[in-house]
């Protein structure tokens, strides 16, 4: 097997597609933790208006128009979304990672509660999820501090509204179809996006390589050093 020295490699854009709470904050690990090489670009999502998932392949797109090639990592709620620019893009994105996400609503009676994914509901729901959190952890933890600047930049209605959204996604064609290659980078014990999922995405499209590392649903957060080994992989095998 030949080494390849990450001197020897050139420089390449990846563009990363966040989670339900649309900001940088949970990415900031794993930038931290990836080759000098791999130049990221972070796309936000906005704060306010529409967030259906044609709003933000538009702004996806804008990020890509000074890059000439590129690869996209879309992590949870954007599974789908990164299909989706790879689909509209294919010109310009070689790759696809999808990290502990979907193709479809990750558990099944999620898309038949789709009425209950309201601001009310969604601002107990965090609230009960962030308590424990405050409660165990020391104001200077640093997941303590994430969570706590997201509940302060992203509103709760925000985030209902991509839940509506991704209650009733399906990217098992964009999948199927898609032009770039597919890396699917899990948790170990992700709850919340059972592994059921990557089976799933494995079926729809055999040629998904898969990649587990330890582990919840914020993998990518907790072992950024994993995640950024898988990645690197990844995109040095595809040249």
């Amino acid at each position: 097997m030949r080494l390849i020295s990450s001197d020897m490699l050139t420089p390449i854009t990846l563009v990363l597609l966040p989670g339900l709470d649309g900001t940088d904050v949970f990415f900031r690990p794993l930038l931290a933790a990836l080759p000098g090489w791999i130049m990221p670009i972070v796309v936000q999502f906005p704060t306010a208006g529409a967030n259906e998932y044609p709003d933000l392949l538009r702004l996806a797109q804008c990020a890509l128009a000074e890059t000439t090639a590129c690869y996209v990592l879309g992590w949870s709620f954007s599974g789908p979304l990164a299909l989706m620019l790879a689909a509209a893009e294919p010109a310009k994105v070689r790759g696809v990672i999808l990290v502990s996400t979907f193709v479809r609503p990750p558990r099944s009676i999620y898309a038949r509660l789709r009425w209950a994914a309201v601001t009310p509901t969604v601002w107990i729901l965090r609230f009960c999820k962030r308590l424990p959190v405050w409660l165990s952890r020391s104001s200077s933890d640093r997941l303590r501090r994430d969570k706590t600047e997201t509940w302060k930049r992203v509103k709760a209605s925000m985030v209902a509204a991509r839940i509506r959204a991704l209650l009733q996604v399906d990217a098992r064609e964009l999948l199927m179809h898609c032009p770039a290659l597919v890396l699917c980078l899990a948790g170990s014990d992700d709850g919340i996006v059972p592994h059921g999922n990557v089976d799933e995405m494995v079926c729809v499209r055999p040629s998904v390589q898969v990649r587990m590392i330890e582990g919840q649903h914020f993998a990518i957060y907790t072992n950024p050093t994993a995640a950024a080994g898988a990645i690197e992989a990844f995109m040095t095998e595809l040249g």
